[in-house]
C-alpha cells in the first residue's frame, strides 16, 4: 500500500517529467507548423537540393552555404544550410542569403526578373540605379533574433519575418513556378559572389522554379552578365569576374541549366 506522501512523490516525478519533455514536444510542433504544405519548397527538399549542387563543380572555394527562399511578400519561408553543423559554413553569409532572396524578390515583376548579379554595375555611381543598395534596410529585429542553435532549422527565428535589405552581388534569383508565376526568391551566400550565383542557378533549376520569362543578360533571362571592361559595364547591368572557373561555369548555364520554358 503507497502512503500518501509516496502519492505526492510519484506525482511530483511526473510533472517535472512533463515539463521537461514539454519544450520538445513544442519544438516538434512548430517544427510540423512551420514546414506546412503551402511552402514553396520544404526545408528538407531544399536542403538536400542545395548540398548536391555544392558537391558539383561551381568554381569558387567549394565551401559550403547557406539558401533561403523567401515568399512575394518578402517573407522568409525556409532557411537551410549545406554542411553537417550550422557552423561549418560562414555565419555572416546566413543573414547574407536572406538580403540576395529578398533583393531578387522585391526587384523582379512577373515578366521581367533582376538577379542580385545584375543589380552590381546598375548601382554604382552613376549608374541607372544608384543608391538602389541604400534602399529598404535590414530589418535587424529579424536578422539577428534567436537562439542561434536553430539557425538553418525548420524553426529557424527569421522564418515568419520579413527580412529585408538590398544586396546587389551573385547568389539571388527571383522564382517562377511551373505556371510562370513569381512567387518569391532565394538567395545564396557562402562562397565567392560567382559561384553563388551559380549555385543558386543550379538549385533553381533542380526545383523547376526558373520558368523566367525574360531578363536583361544576353541569353534573354537573369543569368549573371560578365562584361566590364575598365570599370563600365557595356550593357549597365554587369557583374565582376571572380578568381576561379566561375565565369565559364556561369556564362554555360542557359545552356547546361536552362531556364524553364513559359507556358
Amino acid at each position: 500500500m503507497v502512503s500518501r506522501y509516496g502519492f505526492a512523490v510519484v506525482f511530483a516525478v511526473i510533472a517535472l517529467s512533463v515539463v521537461a519533455l514539454s519544450p520538445v514536444i513544442a519544438d516538434r510542433d512548430d517544427d510540423d507548423r512551420w514546414d506546412h504544405k503551402h511552402s514553396i519548397v520544404s526545408h528538407q527538399r531544399l536542403q538536400q537540393v542545395l548540398r548536391d549542387v555544392v558537391a558539383e563543380g561551381n568554381g569558387g572555394f567549394d565551401l559550403n552555404m547557406w539558401a533561403t527562399v523567401v515568399d512575394r511578400d518578402g517573407v522568409v519561408q525556409t532557411v537551410v544550410f549545406s554542411g553537417e553543423d550550422r557552423g561549418d559554413q560562414w555565419p555572416g553569409s546566413r543573414r547574407i542569403s536572406a538580403q540576395k532572396a529578398n533583393t531578387a524578390n522585391a526587384f523582379s515583376l512577373p515578366g521581367l526578373a533582376l538577379s542580385t548579379a545584375n543589380l552590381y554595375s546598375a548601382v554604382q555611381p552613376g549608374g541607372s540605379l544608384f543608391g538602389l543598395q541604400f534602399s529598404n534596410p535590414v530589418n535587424q529585429e529579424v536578422a539577428y533574433k534567436g537562439p542561434a542553435h536553430r539557425s538553418g532549422t525548420r524553426r529557424d527565428p527569421m522564418v515568419g519575418g520579413q527580412i529585408g535589405g538590398v544586396n546587389v552581388f551573385g547568389g539571388g534569383l527571383a522564382l517562377y513556378n511551373a505556371d510562370g508565376k513569381l512567387v518569391g526568391a532565394i538567395g545564396v551566400s557562402g562562397d565567392s559572389s560567382c559561384a553563388d550565383h551559380n549555385i543558386a542557378w543550379k538549385v533553381r533549376h533542380a526545383l523547376n522554379l526558373d520558368n523566367v520569362p525574360a531578363g536583361v543578360s544576353a541569353t534573354g533571362d537573369d543569368n549573371i552578365v560578365y562584361d566590364i571592361t575598365d570599370g563600365t559595364s557595356a550593357s549597365g547591368w554587369g557583374h565582376p569576374e571572380c578568381a576561379g572557373t566561375e565565369r565559364t561555369i556561369g556564362e554555360n548555364l542557359p545552356t547546361t541549366h536552362p531556364v524553364g520554358p513559359m507556358p
